[in-house]
């Protein structure tokens, strides 16, 4: 009984002080009444963003940035016109310590591809080259299909694949669980012998749209070309095969990884703090894209939100007691290799990271918060995030994704990513559909207000936010 009201009156306080568990306790009451007192500040920053001279601002400027730029693939001279561009920007924007980090990340290139259908009837598949795909001979690949609903049926299938190109027509579950035939397709195809193998886009809808992504090749199994194709035209095959139709297809590829990986950048600006500048609250999302649409979606606008939520901070000559750290990761398509590079770099310092948040899975109608920490910091977070209500984006929700800040996050740092109404993101994902006519400004205005509170209220408290250290948290 006594352990039990313990339990109970510890619910009242949160540790505070330092930025580990061991640090100072203060009273839950006093942080509640605390963050009340940013009432006015998050609705001048809401009001700014939706009604005043910032509204449309952030669509507008990423408007005019991929327009000027389109697809940004790592390794591109475009994308590294476009960080140019973006640190020219943030200079003129009023902001501090503008700076590019080099990274070195790989250059793949997609050159000229097709798959063409040549038995039963001759037809022209539209089809998207995976990343880190290699080529075909010069001829192109000609061969006869199988077609596998999973890994397990082409396992048990495995005296029928030598020679042939897989079809891999998949359900689609959600993302994080069909996106390894995305990434394994061809490793599995080629340990049973197949020539290359042919993956059903992972997505939940589709108007004939194939989907591009990484793909990951396995050590002492042979590389095959690897490409998506649509649902349309796995599904057909499927239909076809069950028929008992003979199916031959000829994929021809010119993809090639070049040889020298390329030195690309971090763009990094700040909102230097007042009180403890080397305390850091850090916003971001991704510059570099996949070399198709305009890579508004995925991530042109995680970026600028994150870009514009210190903007609207500055624009209310706002300056909190930490410092607000925005950085615009390069290639994270790539695998995160923007993130793992800045880990690599500023780890020694993880302790002065209060709240590390990145934003790539759309910015469409905010709910609220993905949020990742121990109890007291999400109860210090469940009543900052009381302070979007007049948007309807209070709701806190966990995990928190953790892309290009899964370093800081494995090492106790309380993470954060935008909570909106992203149920379409997939269908635009990785396509050329992914474009500037799938973002909204009204939309783009309410997530940056929900992304610069967050981020300027929590950099102005009194104290970080309390942190634990995880364990068994890998980073991919």
């Amino acid at each position: 009984m006594i352990f039990l009201v313990f339990l109970l009156i510890s619910e009242l306080y949160i540790i505070g002080g330092s930025n580990d568990d061991g640090g100072e306790s203060f009273a839950f009451d006093r942080i509640k009444d605390e963050i009340k007192n940013y009432t006015n500040i998050a609705n001048a920053i809401i009001k700014l963003s939706l009604y005043g001279k910032a509204q449309n601002q952030s669509y507008d400027r990423l408007a005019t940035f991929v327009d000027k730029f389109g697809s940004r693939i790592s390794g591109s001279d475009n994308l590294e016109h476009a960080i140019d561009y973006m640190m020219d920007a943030l200079k003129n924007d009023g902001l501090d310590n503008v700076h590019g980090e080099p990274v070195e990340v790989p250059h793949w290139v997609r050159g000229n591809e097709s798959a063409i259908m040549l038995s039963p009837r001759l037809h022209r598949m539209s089809i998207l080259g995976l990343g880190s795909s290699i080529g075909t001979p010069p001829g192109g690949v000609t061969g006869e299909v199988i077609v596998v609903k999973s890994f397990k049926e082409l396992h048990a299938r495995a005296s029928e694949a030598k020679g042939k190109i897989v079809v891999y027509n998949e359900d689609f579950v959600d993302y994080g669980t069909t996106v390894a035939y995305r990434e394994n397709g061809a490793v599995e195809a080629a340990k049973v012998g197949a020539v290359a193998s042919l993956i059903r886009s992972v997505t939940d809808f589709s108007i004939y749209s194939p989907h591009t992504g990484l793909q990951d090749y396995a050590a002492g199994v042979p590389k095959i070309p690897t490409a998506c194709i649509t649902v349309e035209d796995a599904e057909m095959m499927h239909r076809m095969s069950k028929r008992g139709n003979k199916i031959i297809v000829r994929l021809t590829m010119d993809a090639k990884t070049m040889n020298r990986s390329a030195i690309s950048r971090n763009t990094v600006a700040e909102i230097k703090g007042r009180t403890h500048p080397e305390q850091v609250v850090l916003v971001s999302g991704h510059l570099d894209s996949w070399d198709v649409g305009q890579g508004a979606m995925d991530d042109g606008g995680g970026a600028f939100i994150s870009w514009q939520a210190l903007s609207l901070i500055r624009q209310l000559n706002l300056r909190p007691k930490r410092t607000l750290r925005v950085v615009l990761w390069t290639g994270e398509e790539q695998g995160h290799v923007g993130g793992k590079s800045y880990w690599s770099k500023h780890s020694d310092d993880v302790r002065n990271y209060d709240l590390v948040m990145e934003s790539d899975g759309g910015t469409f109608t905010p709910r609220g918060l993905q949020f990742s920490g121990n109890k007291a910091a999400t109860a210090v977070m469940a009543e900052v995030l009381k302070l979007l209500a007049p948007i309807n984006a209070s709701s806190l929700v966990s995990p928190a994704d953790s892309g290009d800040v899964a370093g800081f996050m494995a090492a106790g740092v309380p993470g954060g990513s935008l909570y909106n109404e992203n149920e379409k993101y997939f269908y635009f994902h990785h396509t050329d559909a992914d474009t500037m006519t799938v973002q909204d400004p009204v939309a783009m205005n309410m997530v940056s207000a929900l992304w610069s509170v967050v981020a300027y209220v929590v950099a102005d408290l009194d104290d970080m936010l309390p942190r634990h250290t995880r364990t068994k948290f890998n980073v991919h």
